[in-house]
Parts: C-alpha cells; structure tokens; sequence
C-alpha cells in the first residue's frame, strides 16, 4: 500500500480540492485525509469504497496493487 498516499494526494490535487473538501465527501476530518497522505492511516474500506467511486478510480489503483486507474467490472455470468 505504499502508493496508497501519493495516489490519494495526486488525485485530490488533479480535482483541485483541499483535504477539507475531500474529508466532506467520505466524512471525515482534513486531519484524517493528512493522514491517509502521509502514510499514518488508512481508511476503513467503507470510506475506501466512497474515495474510490469518487475519484473514479478502482481500489486496486488506490492500493497500489495495478498502475490501471480504470473500474473494470465483471461480467455477470
């Protein structure tokens, strides 16, 4: 999960918002969002869910498991 900060701290700055702005968006606090950006913290996955679907990007990019930002979704079988 080491890219788990830059990638949190890149996107917000991509949608030119602040850590407070973002922290409104999964309700949490900007101190929370500074700490997920230094690498001190991380999200609970609900507030995980919420960060990804809103920063359009899948989890495994947020975790840094794939450099592939897009979802992909399964097909129903």
């Amino acid at each position: 999960m080491a890219n788990f900060p830059e990638r949190i701290r890149e996107l917000r700055h991509k949608r030119g918002m602040t850590q407070t702005a973002l922290g409104k968006i999964i309700d949490v606090g900007p101190d929370t969002i500074s700490t997920y950006e230094k690498g001190k913290f991380y999200p609970e996955v609900r507030k995980l869910i919420v960060l990804a679907d809103f920063l359009d990007v899948s989890i495994d990019y947020l975790l840094g498991r794939t450099d592939d930002p897009e979802v992909h979704q399964l097909e129903p079988r």
